[in-house]
């Protein structure tokens, strides 16, 4: 069986959804599902831009290669699930969000002038038009779900996948410092947990990993030495062994973003016995974060923050029974591979 795994990738960046095609291939071809991914560059601005993307997508001939047919073609994103294929099936990381939820919002880019707001409302007709044209149609989280279902009145079922290296993830003895692991990026609002370590006393530290480029990365690095190094550490992009070791050493993960649509923090701060600490609106993580159980939910204020620091700091044993409970939740979750390709095979 020839699969084919469409997608789109913005040129010298990588994140989570490379991460999870990779994996997706990975799992394919190691139950001798004979895959590839098949990229498609993408580019969002002018706004313009994103019909020809749109456009290109739809023109992407996967029936056949080299004169063999292509059996199933598995898309994952905008605008690559709008390619013609007569056996088709969505795993959707999300639909182009500027158009939907962050449309008019300050995350958003399409709201400020006649052109974008255009470009938005032929998003939303292709969305209705074309995404139904899938044989079936999952999503990697029921915040995805529940914004196609609201937005576009689309059904879907909701399809978890866990993330990379999740078979190496341990935990050790809490030290006294909190993980905030991600690409700086507004969204991400890495700019909250180091404000609230402002209100914070010196005996706790934090360190974030990821990639810092871009005019946010910078705002942070030079809020961050305001406070002392001594106090906030930014590391950068770091080795997978490093990663995991900060996971296994950290008193718990902050996971701030803004209405994420599933992401890979959560999960590994819980395969790592971490609580997370996040906020109301933070999406996805919400599917997994039970306030006072597995992490604390608290408003995404860096005062609110500061408090929730100092609860876990204080009491390092009910850290650690929260991060137990986390892991708990995803071994009777049951996450896994097989059950993923077995429904996109289906």
């Amino acid at each position: 069986m020839k699969v084919a795994i469409a997608t789109v990738q913005v040129p010298f960046i990588s994140g989570g959804a490379e991460v999870l095609a990779a994996s997706l291939l990975d799992a394919l071809r190691a139950r001798r599902v004979e895959a590839e991914i098949v990229s498609i560059p993408f580019k969002w601005y002018p706004p313009a831009r994103l019909l020809d993307m749109m456009l290109m997508a739809r023109l992407v001939d996967l029936s056949a290669v080299n004169g063999q047919k292509i059996d199933r073609v598995i898309t994952l994103k905008f605008p690559a699930y709008y390619l013609e294929h007569a056996d088709k099936v969505g795993w959707l990381l999300h639909q182009h969000r500027q158009a939907y939820d962050l449309f008019d919002t300050p995350f958003g880019d399409l709201q400020h002038d006649a052109e974008g707001a255009a470009v938005a409302e032929t998003i939303r007709q292709w969305d209705r038009r074309h995404l139904p044209e899938h044989r079936a149609l999952y999503t990697i989280s029921r915040n995805v779900t529940d914004r196609l279902l609201h937005y576009s009145g689309i059904e879907s079922a909701v399809l978890y996948h866990p993330p990379a290296l999740a078979e190496h993830y341990r935990t050790e003895a809490a030290e006294n410092f909190i993980l905030a692991p991600g690409r700086f990026d507004k969204i991400k609002r890495q700019h909250l947990v180091i404000e609230a370590f402002a209100h914070l006393p010196e005996s706790v530290k934090l360190v974030l990993i990821g990639s810092t480029s871009g005019e946010y990365g910078a705002a942070a690095k030079a809020a961050a030495e305001r406070l002392g190094r001594h106090r906030i550490v930014i590391k950068g992009v770091v080795t997978e062994a490093e990663k995991l070791d900060l996971y296994a050493r950290c008193l718990a993960v902050y996971n701030g973003v803004y209405d994420e649509d599933y992401g890979y923090v959560t999960l590994e701060a819980f395969l790592a016995g971490k609580p997370v600490l996040t906020h109301p609106d933070s999406g996805g993580p919400l599917e997994f974060v039970r306030h006072e159980e597995n992490g604390l939910v608290v408003d995404s204020a860096p005062e609110a923050i500061a408090e929730a620091v100092r609860l876990l700091a204080a009491a390092s044993g009910r850290a650690a029974a929260m991060g137990g409970a986390g892991r708990a939740l995803i071994c009777r979750l049951g996450i896994g591979w097989d059950n993923v390709v077995e429904r996109l095979l289906a």
